[in-house]
């Protein structure tokens, strides 16, 4: 059992809520959701541990990514061993909230399925929330260039966190601009999969972390024929939750990674966190405070 300090908002969460696209009525609820409370990106102490726990003991500082089960949401939430680790003492319990889905979903994105390598250009589309502003960290310490895409009130922001050029959606085409990468990690799968192989040099890489369904699915189904008809990849990653947290520590801790977080909630405030969620205005991560009053860093 975790006492509940922090807790951000993901993708995940908005779908839930709104029961879109479809399948997740299928999965989760067709009439009414099955999950009374949502939130799974949590980090806070733990209460008490079960009789089989051997990682952790009451009064550790722990955070993870609780998909599946959910309930962050709330001031207490139970969780297996197997979805936390423990949180570096300089971490905030903010920053630690922030983390999980995020930047696991831009770790696998970039390293398991990018196969990102030092020199490379790499884009980023939908580069404002989470995902991208973890995404051009970790990228940075390859030595890339990164190129981030998203509506023009972000692209400030996206220049203070490390992103090389800055595109505002609204007014360029990235995919007809005649700029080619090495890598495109994309959060928002908005265009159809030809736009953006057309946008990728010979030999490069197109890696989809999640955005509109049908897109998805189309890049799944013709990702297969795009490659024997090209020397281009087309792949989607499958989150692992939490597998990377231990490499997130290690940048955090040698001050190569810190989270971006928009604004800090009190938990009476989530129906407002999430309004603000769905319309996609915020910078990084959104995050909830819990019980106690938040960590600063200094």
């Amino acid at each position: 059992m975790i006492k509940v300090c922090a807790v951000s908002l993901n993708d995940w969460d908005w779908g839930l809520l709104q029961g879109k696209p479809f399948i997740n009525r299928l999965y989760f609820g067709l009439l009414k959701p099955k999950m009374k409370i949502l939130g799974s990106d949590i980090a806070g102490r733990i209460e008490a541990v079960g009789p089989n726990v051997t990682r952790f003991k009451p009064g550790d500082a722990v955070y993870g990514d609780l998909s599946g089960a959910w309930g962050g949401f709330a001031e207490y939430v139970s969780a297996p061993e197997t979805s936390l680790v423990l949180k570096p003492a300089d971490m905030t319990f903010e920053d630690a909230a922030a983390i999980p889905q995020a930047a696991m979903l831009a770790v696998q994105g970039l390293r398991d399925k990018g196969r990102i390598q030092p020199g490379q250009k790499l884009l980023i589309n939908g580069a404002g929330g989470g995902v991208g502003t973890f995404g051009v960290q970790i990228a940075k310490t390859y030595g890339v260039e990164v190129t981030g895409v998203d509506r023009p009130e972000k692209l400030d922001m996206l220049r203070s966190v490390g992103f090389d050029r800055v595109i505002d959606y609204t007014r360029v085409d990235f995919t007809r601009m005649g700029q080619r990468f090495d890598l495109i990690l994309d959060v928002k799968t908005n265009r159809s999969v030809f736009d953006y192989t057309r946008a990728l040099n010979p030999n490069g890489i197109y890696v989809t972390v999640g955005g509109a369904l049908g897109r998805v699915f189309l890049a799944l189904v013709l990702g297969p024929v795009i490659s024997m008809i090209s020397n281009k990849k087309i792949r989607i990653v499958g989150l692992k939750p939490n597998k990377n947290l231990p490499y997130l520590n290690e940048l955090f801790e040698a001050g190569k990674v810190k989270p971006v977080i928009d604004g800090l909630y009190a938990l009476s405030a989530v129906p407002e966190a999430l309004r603000y969620f769905g319309t996609a205005q915020h910078r990084g991560k959104i995050v909830i405070t819990i019980g106690a009053p938040p960590q600063f860093r200094p």
